[in-house]
């Protein structure tokens, strides 16, 4: 895909999975009454409960039940994979990632006795039979094992259902590098598109959405969601990183979303630069000078705005259960 968004060097596979370690799997659900699924986002392979992560969280518009972000909030720390499904499976998805992270601790030899999954969702009831609840601990595990550097976008896992400016969204990714003093890092965003309006749809300053409106009429307010995950190895503190984070906004709005009242845009990240020990005193932890971080700034921004766009091209025509059709941005748009 010929594809560049902004001034930055993108990673060599352009995806959240250009930080080192991280891995990406999909399970999805695709009959005539289900569109759905979920996706994983493994930070690591070895134990993120006892090697926990900096972490950091942000909600721009709370419209959504994500589940995980208060202890996030208040700890800084990440301790689990981060599941991406629809709004109504939030619960059976977070109870399969309690099953999963307990067998990981007894294959370790120690037990748990409290984990905090982080569950994110968007809303996929258009096309997807969203009350008869299709995923569970089959296809957690299934999207867990899945899990590879190299994964599928668009309507794929958790963005089979999902709709984007009127068109069809679902999974996108990018990446960029970020060099600081002669060391390069990666910071890679994973987003879950399900928000915007299609009048709104302006790529490389040009309304597109305009142009197509007139083709499928569609004129819907900007409302659905979108979830977006930071993977860094860029070494952070969980408050230089919700700094980060937040310029995910710049790269939504740069797409034409003014973040609608009935739309919940949520950003997770995560570092592996520095890994927090459950036990033991104190411990050094490496940052960046404050001075360096606009190029964080703007690596979250085109990274979003990339890897929203890639979300929409990369998925196909999609038809939901009760017959209604959403197109791919690709039918009438092409970088």
């Amino acid at each position: 895909m010929n594809l560049k968004i902004g001034r930055m060097e993108p990673g060599p596979r352009n995806a959240i999975t250009d930080v080192p370690g991280v891995r990406v799997g999909h399970c999805t659900v695709d009959s005539q009454r289900h569109k759905t699924g979920v996706t994983v986002v493994l930070p690591c392979a070895d134990d993120i409960f006892q090697q926990k992560m900096v972490a950091a969280c942000h909600v721009l518009n709370g419209f959504g039940k994500t589940a995980g972000l208060m202890q996030i909030g208040e700890l800084g720390t990440l301790e689990t994979p981060i599941a991406l499904t629809n709004t109504l499976n939030v619960g059976l998805v977070h109870d399969a990632m309690v099953e999963y992270m307990c067998r990981q601790a007894e294959a370790q030899g120690y037990a748990i006795e409290s984990v905090n999954p982080v569950v994110c969702e968007c809303n996929d009831g258009s096309l997807n039979d969203i009350r008869h609840r299709a995923v569970g601990e089959k296809e957690v595990f299934a999207a867990i094992e899945s899990a590879s550097p190299d994964f599928d976008q668009g309507d794929v896992g958790a963005g089979k259902g999902m709709i984007c400016h009127d068109l069809k969204g679902g999974i996108g990714s990018a990446s960029r590098i970020v060099e600081i003093e002669g060391e390069r890092f990666t910071l890679g965003v994973l987003v879950l598109t399900n928000h915007g309006s299609l009048k709104d749809l302006t790529i490389e300053g040009q309304n597109v959405g305009e142009q197509i409106d007139c083709r499928i009429r569609k004129d819907s307010p900007d409302q659905g969601s979108c979830i977006m995950i930071v993977g860094t190895d860029l070494p952070v503190t969980s408050r230089q990183l919700g700094r980060i984070i937040r310029r995910c906004s710049v790269g939504l709005a740069r797409l034409g979303s003014y973040i609608g009242h009935g739309s919940g845009e949520v950003m997770v990240g995560f570092s592996t630069a520095n890994r927090i020990p459950s036990e033991g005193g104190c411990f050094t932890l490496r940052c960046i000078q404050e001075s360096q971080i606009n190029k964080a700034f703007r690596a979250a921004a085109e990274a979003t705005e990339e890897a929203v766009l890639r979300s929409m091209l990369n998925a196909k025509t999609v038809t939901g259960y009760t017959g209604e059709v959403r197109r791919s941005l690709s039918e009438f748009w092409q970088p």
